[in-house]
């Protein structure tokens, strides 16, 4: 790998800017500054600058500058071509075709216009995601006002008979657009022979830069307009043309055209030599899409029994993309497989490959050695592996896993249904058990003794394996204090890929959970590991507390008032951290807390009348505080602002590091939660943040609040009022 960087093979995601596109551009930058609708020197250069680029993609698409207005992007594009026909012929009817494999950018605005009155048609497609032609034409009605398919798939590859499905709408008087997004540069793309009214372009999808695109639109075709303003792009596209990017899409154009045989032939030599290569060492693999309709660029791949996610955290060494994400209770296919019947044992494994017109053999065989021993190395009974060396430099352990800590958990809507089936106990010596949404159990031993036992065990969550073990006992031990119980001892729990990593990773995460333990007094008696395709740990807890003084989520009430003893963000600066946004400041941070023992706080509530109490882990602050209500049949409300912040949490959610378990949260709690107005979305996911070893949530008498927190404090503990007990209800939450 040249400068240690992965090969990249995933070029139907972007492309690089081309070096002469960037050259081209440069002179926009600071030399060319005017605007275009100016009419003196300046406008009148930068006005030039954006004919040009016009004409270049004029000439690419064999149309007229004139049927080319400029948008930010593919995205774009689409919105303007489907909402814009639809609401401009509303008049002669309400129905839209489409095919069930359309990219996001054309089915999400379907299914908005479906909300606004319109029927759509989603065409199925055959095992190779090809539509029939003569299912289109079946879908019609007379109220078909436009059919919209794209040119070739961005999962598989496959490229549709755009050519027929033309004729198909012009003998029926239908508008006809095409996404081609993935086409343009890639296949022939030619207006005069596609027979489409409206296509839309992806800049970045063809070396030019990212939020820049185009649309074609047929001369006498009319469309709504979605962009209102003064009269640019012909008086269809408000806004100040981005003249940079511009300039750099009709230089990307030019060199596609020009190239265009060239570059063809070697993004398909080199996606046929990557599919010989892992054909040769894995048989058993499945190539989705059509053989021979398909981009010559494209290599979508299911490898059977595999998880997609994880394959690629093994492969460090090559940047693709999975056709599935896997997690804990079910298993997310992309529609396009699914669409496509491909078989669940190799959609989840699938990742897709696409190569660009830099891609060398050199790469593709490098890849291919890499995606074959990775391959086999995690295939159960395949080649018998030795255990993994011990490697150069620190082990980053997130890029080993996908699950990333709690926020893994299995939806805690679907475990609710499960538990529900869960036999009844009736030993009255059971204090605490699965009726509740307690995370230990408490069984009483006689008048003065009562057992506390939970277990807790998940994924990395962390980079360093020490921080991990010591973080996955904090979070085990977490339960017994929240039981108002003391911890006696514990057993590890593990799961290792004792092939992918070194044992010395697991000795240090073990090092690190026992150097936690020995900080809460309690030794360590045994455990259990089994191997697994991912690193995995956790503890088995037990704990003692007086029968009669044992902490539970019911018993908060009205009056109330709603302590946290640590600060929130933990899942999403995680997440953050596994994706490279995290600064070290950010990530430290995150670690120290997650790391925090929550035996002071449990320490603090001995004095004091604490009604209930529950430590807020994989179901979030609003999922742990609805069940505390439920389970105490009181009401909420909640002061947003007054909720303590990890430094970095709100900058990293708003750039999009959110786990999946978190958004699960959020819809787990929504038919509880009554939202201010002036709560953003990101807010209201930071307050369902799937958190590890996070911090108590307490429930005590307001007139107790003051003295609990200046205890707190005495004892190292920052404590934060965020909230009240109202009144007794069935556990709705106000946040305010």
């Amino acid at each position: 790998m040249a400068n240690d960087k992965p090969i990249y093979l995933d070029y139907n995601a972007t492309t690089p800017i081309d070096p002469e596109v960037a050259q081209a551009m440069q002179p926009y930058l600071a030399q060319y500054f005017g605007n275009p609708s100016s009419v003196h020197q300046y406008g009148v250069e930068t006005k030039k600058a954006v004919e040009v680029a016009r004409q270049q993609l004029a000439i690419l698409l064999n149309c007229q500058p004139d049927e080319i207005i400029f948008t930010s992007g593919g995205t774009e594009a689409n919105n303007y071509a489907i909402k814009g026909a639809a609401y401009q012929h509303r008049d002669k009817g309400n129905h839209i075709i489409t095919t069930s494999v359309e990219h996001p950018a054309v089915t999400e605005v379907c299914q908005f216009l479906q909300t606004q009155g319109f029927q759509v048609t989603y065409v199925p497609t055959d095992e190779f995601g090809l539509v029939d032609t003569a299912d289109i034409e079946k879908a019609i009605t007379p109220g078909t006002i436009l059919i919209s398919v794209m040119h070739a798939n961005n999962e598989v590859g496959t490229i549709q008979p755009i050519e027929e499905i033309g004729r198909i709408a012009r003998n029926h008087s239908i508008l006809f657009h095409c996404d081609a997004a993935q086409s343009v540069g890639k296949i022939e793309t030619d207006m005069q022979k596609m027979g489409v009214d409206l296509l839309s372009v992806a800049g970045h999808k063809f070396y030019a830069p990212k939020g820049i695109g185009a649309l074609y639109i047929r001369r006498g075709v009319k469309l709504q307009k979605l962009i209102h303003g003064a009269s640019h792009e012909q008086n269809l596209r408000a806004g100040t043309e981005n003249v940079l990017e511009i300039v750099g899409l009709g230089k990307a154009a030019e060199i596609a055209r020009r190239d265009f045989a060239i570059n063809t032939r070697q993004m398909r030599l080199t996606r046929d030599l990557l599919f010989e290569r892992l054909k040769e060492a894995l048989p058993q693999i499945k190539l989705n899409g059509h053989t021979e309709f398909r981009l010559p660029n494209t290599l979508s791949i299911g490898f059977p029994n595999m998880e997609a996610n994880t394959l690629l955290d093994e492969l460090q060494g090559i940047a693709a993309s999975a056709g599935a994400a896997c997690h804990a209770d079910q298993v997310d296919v992309s529609a396009v497989l699914t669409a496509m019947k491909v078989p669940i044992q190799y959609a989840m494994g699938t990742i897709r490959f696409s190569t660009g017109k830099n891609t060398t053999a050199e790469q593709v065989e490098g890849a291919a050695r890499m995606v074959a021993e990775a391959v086999k190395k995690m295939s159960p009974g395949e080649v018998e592996f030795e255990p993994a060396m011990i490697q150069e430099g620190p082990v980053r352990l997130t890029q080993f896993t996908h699950g990333l800590g709690c926020a893994c958990k299995i939806r805690p809507q679907y475990l609710e249904k499960v538990l529900q089936d869960m036999p009844a106990v009736f030993d009255k010596n059971v204090l605490v058990g699965a009726s509740t949404s307690d995370d230990a159990a408490v069984y009483k031993i006689s008048n003065e003794v009562a057992i506390v036992q939970t277990v807790d065990f998940f994924t990395p969550i962390v980079d360093d394996p020490y921080a991990f073990g010591a973080i996955a006992a904090a979070n085990a031990l977490s339960d017994i204090y929240a039981m108002g119980a003391k911890p006696l001892f514990a057993l590890n729990i593990v799961g290792f890929p004792s092939n992918r990593l070194p044992m010395q990773v697991l000795k240090d995460i073990l090092k690190g959970a026992s150097d936690k333990a020995a900080e809460a007094g309690i030794p360590i008696l045994g455990g259990h590991t089994v191997e697994d395709t991912e690193p995995k740990f956790g503890m088995v807890v037990t704990g003692q507390v007086h029968p009669e003084k044992v902490l539970a989520n019911a018993g908060a009430k009205p009056g109330d008032v709603l302590i946290l003893t640590k600060s929130i963000g933990t899942g999403i600066i995680s997440t953050a951290v596994k994706r490279g946004l995290a600064d070290e400041k950010t990530a430290r941070t995150a670690r120290e807390v997650m790391a925090t023992l929550n035996a002071a706080a449990a320490r603090t509530m001995e004095d004091f009348q604490i009604n209930a109490c529950t430590d807020v882990t994989g179901f979030g602050l609003l999922g742990h505080l609805k069940e505390m209500l439920e389970a105490s049949g009181v009401n909420a409300s909640i002061f947003a602002d007054q909720v303590p912040l990890i430094p970095g949490t709100k900058e990293l959610a708003m750039s999009g590091a959110i786990p999946g378990g978190t958004k699960n949260n959020l819809e787990f709690v929504s038919k509880l939660v009554d939202w201010s107005e002036t709560i953003p979305e990101v807010m209201k996911l930071i307050l369902c943040d799937a958190q590890t070893s996070g911090g108590l949530l307490i429930s005590l008498p307001e007139d107790q609040a003051e003295s609990f927190l200046k205890n707190l404090s005495e004892n190292q503990v920052t404590g934060s009022v965020i909230g009240k007990i109202t009144e007794t209800g069935e556990g709705r939450i106000i946040v305010d």
